[in-house]
């Protein structure tokens, strides 16, 4: 339920927080409200990543899956309309105690909705590269 959102900054440099994110129909889908350096700096250059961590997870730690790919800024009210309650049911109760206090905490005027359509993925097995160096031989796939 929660990624590292990666965007450039204007001298170039790869920034990133920590946000909860929505995964639908093959994007990654998160919110920010429009006066954040984020949204000033994808509205320049499109290109971001997200890199999701398996800890917490059934999987245990050590796995994560980075995206790359383009943003698509959303305003409208459709959207919002599916995200709002997609996101409050992941955010409840923190920060609102219910999902309807948390769509409410959502629906501000200077919000929006940022969708990550990836391009390519990136899969990091800490488990199975821990066993290929004990075996001695070296993983398929993956980023080793």
């Amino acid at each position: 339920m929660e990624c590292n959102f990666i965007w450039t900054n204007k001298e170039g440099h790869g920034m990133g927080v920590i946000m909860n994110y929505v995964a639908k129909d093959g994007s990654i889908w998160l919110t920010a409200t429009k006066q954040r350096p984020r949204i000033k700096a994808l509205q320049r250059d499109p290109r971001a990543s997200v890199v999701i961590s398996s800890m917490g997870t059934d999987m245990g730690p050590g796995k994560q899956i980075t995206y790359k790919g383009r943003v698509v800024l959303h305003e409208d009210q459709a959207t919002k309309d599916w995200f709002y309650p997609a996101m409050a049911d992941i955010i409840s109760p923190y920060p609102a105690p219910t999902p309807e206090a948390a769509i409410e905490h959502l629906d501000t005027p200077l919000r929006v909705i940022i969708q990550l359509i990836p391009e390519m993925a990136l899969k990091f097995d800490g488990d199975a590269i821990s066993k290929a160096s004990y075996d001695g031989t070296v993983p398929a796939g993956g980023d080793s």
